[in-house]
This record gives C-alpha cells, structure tokens and sequence, in this order.
C-alpha cells in the first residue's frame, strides 16, 4: 500500500505541475488556445495554435468472473480489472511527445513512462516503458481494446503486461504505393516493467534483450485508428490483412517470460550467477473486411546457454535438460479467432487455442498442455469508448483439472 501512495502521489504532482505549465503558458499567449471533452478521448487542451498539446484521459472495466474447476467448487468475483489513468502530450513543431500510463488495479501502478523522439512523419524513437512489439499481436494492443473479455491464453502464458524499459525504434512506408511495410527494433533491460526494482538495491539482472517486429500490409494499411483493434470496427471496405512476424532473446534471463528479474537464480560451479538466455518467436495474421475479423497467432518459446547449470549455490544439483521448463515457460502455443461486428455495434466472436511444452513428460513444466474454447458477445454503444462484453471459456488440461471460465464487464473510456 505504501508503494501504491508514493506512485500516486508522484503522478498527483505531475498532473499539477502540467496544469500550471499549461496555465502559465496560456496567459502568456496571445495565440488561440482551447479546451475540449470527448468520450473516449478525454480531456484535450491545446495552444500556440495547436503547437502544444495535453490529453488527460483514462478507463474502468468493472468485471464480474465466474470460475468453476473440476472437483472444486465455483468461484465467483467481483474486481475492477482496470482503473487507467492516462496523461499525455505532445510538441508538434519540437516533434516530441510523452505518456504516463497508471492501472491502479495494480499493485504496482506504473506502465508506460516515456518520452518519443519523431525525426520524420514516418519514425518515431522512443525512450523509456512502454508496450513493447516484441510479442504476439494481441499484446500490442492496449487492455481497453481487446476483442474479448481478456487475453487469450498465449498472452497471459507468454507475457505479463508486455511493457519493457529500454530505447524503441518505428517506421512505417510504403512500397509500389500500396504494400505497407512496418519494421521495429527494441533493446530492452530484459527484466519487464519497472525494472530498475523496488529500490537502488533491487537492481537489474541479466543482460540486455534485444527484438524486432515486422509487420506486412500487402493491400495497404488498415483505415486509421483500426490497426489498434483486432476486431473490425471500421468495417473496412476493402479486404485488408497484416503478416507479422517477431523475435527476441534475453539474455540472462530471472523470471518465466522474461519480464521480470530474480524470481529465479541457478549457477555455475563455483557458485555464481548463470542464468539462462530466453527467446521467443511470434508469427501472426490478422484480416478484416466489412466487420470480419480473422486472427490467427503461433509462438515459439526456447532456452540456451544450460551447459554445467546448477539448481544451488554449492553446485551439488546439476540441472537436467527437461528441469529448465520449471524454471521458464517453454514449447508451442497458438490461437485463431474469429469475429463478427455488425452495424448497429453487435459483436460475435470465437477463439480456438492450444499449447504444447516442449518437454511433454514432465508434469512440473510451467507451460501446461491444453486446448481452450471461448464464446464472446460485445455490445459497441460508442464505438470501442462505451461497450458491455460478456465470455464463455472451457479449458481442457492434460494430466489436470479442467476449467470453465465465464465473464461479464462494462468498460468507459474517458
């Protein structure tokens, strides 16, 4: 709770010396300044005619969960799965912008803390926490925009929040005036979101991680603001589709996916830090036309650098080849999904996903073997920014319990 204070009270002053900023600067103007509210765009002001601009905004999801494992009795929770604060802002002519991003649904709030560097109209150069594009697609997408209830399995198994601390660099062109070719580089701390711990003694472990993305519009770029969802809710007039495909290795790896550092130690034979190098591999697609959605997500997941690894400091207990899918998530994960969105903003999906570990026959892998099934429905009443949604999903466990999953939220977005 202390630490929920402090970073509260961090932003609380942030957003009050950026209202005094903004103040200041528009009683010293003479230039037009204004000031406007929208649903789902927040609270926008801009001066200097347009020169500088502030956006503060947000999101709630309060959600109801029911959870039914087989031989146990359901559970049923009522939670606030997001409480976003947002506060953002730019300097057209500096060609430089930020955004601080909170989830006080967290315990730990902060998510994205960065400031962009955009030398041209097509690059942009960022520095600080943000939602990396290093993993699967739908983990680039913010938490309000997801086309169901929540994230797939491979999402929720393959990352956390998907946020990273390091230097991001985007562009984006086209080729033969219509093929839309996007490439991405990262280099992160390869220890997640707030990586730098919980004070100057909780420091980085590891090395560096180091990924890219590359994503291919053949028929041109979806229409603007769509690419941020997966469903279609611009209902594209023209059949558009994106292949992506992304890497990256941590190097040094403590946490199961690499977003995280110290939740695990293993060593070398005298004793000292070996920690394992982590990598992944996505490869996705995702077409829409006329309000239908296709997706469909493969990832990869493996480990190197185990030669002479011990599970203790006195190096007595050599790690066996298969024990490493104890320690990291490894093997096969896929998702396809499919929806629906009509024109009145009635959405009607369905996911198929399934796993394989890369080492079937030990039971203790982290990565479980299962095949999953989910029913979505989606009330639009303003586009993505006021929206009711409601999922079923059955989850079948090799060598353990099944699950059935069901949920229910309404999300604003102000």
């Amino acid at each position: 709770m202390k630490q929920i204070y402090r970073d509260m009270k961090k932003v609380a002053l942030l957003i009050v010396f950026s209202c005094i900023a903004i103040l200041v600067n528009a009683q010293e103007s003479e230039d037009k300044n204004n000031a406007s509210f929208n649903l789902g765009s927040g609270l926008n002001f801009s001066f200097n005619e347009g020169n500088y601009q502030f956006n503060l905004g947000g999101f709630i999801t309060p959600t109801y969960s029911y959870n039914k494992d087989s031989g146990s009795d359901a559970e049923n929770t009522f939670n606030s799965r997001n409480s976003f604060f947002i506060l953002a802002g730019k300097a057209v002519n500096e060609k430089v912008s930020f955004l601080v991003q909170t989830d006080y649904s967290q315990s730990q709030p902060l998510l994205d803390a960065w400031l962009a560097y955009h030398p041209r109209n097509n690059i942009t150069i960022t520095f600080g926490q943000k939602q990396s594009f290093v993993n699967n697609r739908e983990m680039t997408y913010r938490e309000d925009r997801l086309q169901f209830t929540n994230r797939s399995l491979l999402s929720q198994t393959l990352s956390n929040t998907g946020r990273e601390f390091g230097m991001f660099i985007e562009s984006k062109f086209k080729v033969a005036n219509q093929i839309g070719i996007a490439p991405m580089v990262a280099v992160t701390s390869g220890d997640g979101r707030n990586s730098f711990g919980s004070d100057s003694r909780d420091s980085d472990l590891g090395g560096l991680k180091i990924g890219g993305r590359l994503d291919v519009y053949p028929l041109g770029y979806f229409t603007e603001g769509n690419n941020l969802f997966s469903a279609d809710l611009a209902h594209e007039q023209k059949l558009k589709f994106v292949i992506g495909a992304a890497f990256s290795k941590n190097t040094g790896a403590s946490n199961a996916v690499g977003e995280g550092h110290g939740d695990f130690f293993l060593f070398d034979v005298n004793g000292n830090d070996n920690l394992p190098d982590y990598s992944q591999v996505y490869i996705d697609l995702l077409l829409k036309y006329k309000g239908f959605s296709l997706s469909a997500e493969y990832a990869n997941a493996s480990a190197d650098g185990l030669d002479l690894m011990y599970t203790d400091e006195a190096a007595t207990q050599i790690l066996a080849p298969q024990q490493i899918s104890e320690f990291l998530v490894l093997g096969d994960s896929y998702n396809f999904q499919a929806g629906y969105v009509t024109k009145k903003g009635f959405g009607f999906d369905f996911r198929y996903e399934s796993a394989t570990p890369e080492f079937e026959y030990n039971l203790s892998s982290l990565l479980t073997d299962y095949s999953s099934f989910t029913l979505g429905l989606t009330k639009y009443f303003d586009n993505n920014n006021l929206k009711m949604q409601a999922a079923l999903s059955t989850i079948d466990v090799a060598n353990g319990n099944n699950q059935t999953v069901g949920e229910f939220l309404i999300q604003v977005v102000f």
